[in-house]
């Protein structure tokens, strides 16, 4: 990306084919920042798009165990255990379990929606995590997650789960990245992104998938207004740059904070 006019060009340019700045070597080498490759089908995942991905499925395995022992089977979580483990609960989040906005969002009710929702973390979080950065990205997931099931919360007294409120905040970054973006990239970013967008709504409206659209719409337009603001980092880093890395550990400590809360009373029901 060059550092004056915030276009896209080849990592080796000497030369912004845009605006005609050069490039020094410095800000040439810069423009490539190495992936975390964890080997198998998920080589080159984004370190932070790979731990959310790894607490999604653990906390999968945990409610599988739970519904097993309530009678029910490994591949649909029973309803009550998804809301024990942090679901967004209406009653509950009216009481003050504002924690649950939070844990809605990494919890799913069965096989083919955590697969799916993985599949499709793995390529926009990845997306995201790589052009934004972790903080940024972070920041921009929290925030469409929350604002999705907050939405829902408004919306509907439905109980709900699931990644897609902060995956089609990501789609909303992306399409924010397309209109902000000159030239042929920014129109075949946004074409790319729509589609995505359009194919998640088209699944939603068909019969037979308990599709939370609150949630997506929610968490799409907090995710186009975020990657707005956000915009990318620079090649050098800014005071910007660290007050997105605060605002993305913000975002981590109160994710911890949420998990917590959420033990301390699936602990505290359990003894009682």
């Amino acid at each position: 990306m060059c550092p004056h006019c915030r276009a896209f060009i080849n990592a080796g340019e000497r030369v912004c084919p845009y605006c005609n700045a050069e490039m020094s070597p410095r800000r040439r080498s810069a423009t490539l920042r190495p992936r975390v490759s964890s080997g198998g089908w998920l080589a080159n995942v984004e370190f932070a798009t790979l731990v959310i991905l790894l607490i999604n499925f653990g906390l999968y395995l945990a409610t599988a165990v739970f519904t097993v022992k309530l009678g029910g089977g490994f591949w649909d979580i029973d309803g009550r255990v998804l809301a024990l483990f942090g679901s967004k609960y209406v009653p509950a989040i009216a009481a003050g379990q504002w924690w649950r906005l939070i844990t809605a969002g990494f919890l799913h009710g069965g096989i083919f929606h955590i697969f799916m929702n993985s599949w499709a973390l793995m390529s926009l979080g990845t997306q995201v995590e790589s052009l934004y950065g972790t903080s940024r990205f972070l920041f921009l997931y929290f925030f469409a997650t929350v604002a999705g099931f907050f939405a829902s919360t408004l919306w509907s007294p439905a109980n709900s789960i699931g990644a897609s409120a902060g995956l089609f905040g990501l789609i909303g970054v992306m399409i924010a990245l397309g209109v902000r973006t000159r030239g042929a990239l920014g129109e075949e970013i946004k074409s790319q992104y729509i589609q995505w967008a359009v194919y998640g709504v088209v699944i939603g409206l068909l019969p037979g998938f308990a599709i939370d659209n609150a949630a997506h719409f929610g968490g799409f337009a907090a995710g186009f207004a975020g990657g707005w603001i956000a915009g990318l980092p620079s090649v050098i880093p800014t005071w910007r740059d660290r007050l997105w890395e605060v605002l993305g550990g913000i975002c981590v400590l109160l994710t911890a904070i949420s998990f917590l809360l959420m033990f301390l009373q699936l602990n505290a029901i359990r003894q009682g």
